[in-house]
């Protein structure tokens, strides 16, 4: 079945909607016949995003809100309700990425890391999840995890933490909702290479060479082999609407990392960078 004709017509919430993955799934929702609400941190990139949706054509409400504020995302879906009524798609998007080495990060970029990328996607479940659970609409739950979700990183600790912290959440979030509300569908999202802004918006450690070196070479990573966020957005709606609750941009790439995270768990091995990641990244200037 495809997105358009299971989604079209009914509301999508999506956070972190002013870049990247998030404004990609945005214009695509709203492509689908959607009514769309923005939410991001950044009024001015959503609004951006909203009115570009506008001008093609669609309905977008760009309402700027901080994911870490428990009141503000409750604050989201009770503006979202009174203006739209039930929502048929929530995407939990908002995420940071931070480089650097786990003692070169401040406590508080850790701290923000966590709330941004995992409290965030609590927060959002706690503020829709009841009334999607209540109104016995069959609806759609996406958390974005990663595939660094299935793996390991150097140098990107914050980052890969939350994002398995994110996918373990999901599959709880699966089995609780068979128990209460099996009308609503769960999808963990583990987008591969995607060119986005998310290495221009990192925090970064104190080790300024290091993680200068990190980031030129993620960046440059992305631009020649990342795919365009748009893309992955029609591939993560399409996936979502068939009820997939693996959801890959990069399925072959996600099948090698699973399988890689699988016999690593079963042989209790002990932890070591893949031969492609360490090519990629090189030795490390001292």
């Amino acid at each position: 079945m495809s997105a358009s004709v299971q989604l079209a017509g009914g509301v999508a919430v999506i956070t972190g909607a002013g870049s990247g993955i998030g404004e990609g799934l945005a214009q695509e929702a709203a492509r689908l016949g959607m009514r769309v609400v923005l939410a991001d941190i950044s009024a001015e990139r959503i609004e951006q995003v909203a009115r570009a949706i506008r001008d093609a054509g669609g309905e977008a409400l760009a309402i700027p809100t901080d994911v870490t504020d428990a009141a503000a995302m409750a604050a989201l879906a009770r503006i979202t309700h009174e203006r739209y009524g039930d929502v048929r798609l929530l995407i939990n998007n908002a995420g940071i990425e931070v480089v650097g080495f786990i003692w070169d990060i401040e406590p508080a970029v850790w701290e923000r890391a966590f709330r941004v990328n995992v409290l965030g996607v609590v927060h959002g479940l706690r503020a829709f999840v009841p009334a999607m659970c209540q109104s016995k609409q069959p609806a759609c739950i996406a958390n974005l995890s990663s595939v660094g979700g299935l793996g390991m990183m150097a140098q990107q600790a914050p980052y890969i933490a939350s994002k398995h912290a994110v996918l373990s959440l999901t599959e709880s979030l699966a089995l609780e909702l068979q128990q209460v509300a099996p009308h609503l569908q769960v999808s963990a999202v583990l987008p591969g290479p995607v060119m986005t802004r998310i290495f221009e918006d990192a925090s970064i450690g104190q080790d300024a060479a290091s993680v200068d070196h990190h980031v030129r070479v993620m960046k440059g990573m992305l631009a020649q082999h990342g795919m365009p966020a748009k893309q992955a957005a029609s591939i993560i709606l399409e996936r979502i609407a068939a009820g997939d609750f693996w959801v890959s941009t990069h399925p072959a790439m996600t099948q090698q990392m699973a399988s890689a995270r699988a016999e690593y768990l079963q042989q209790l091995a002990r932890p070591t960078m893949t031969a492609e990641a360490a090519a990629i990244l090189g030795p490390q200037p001292i």
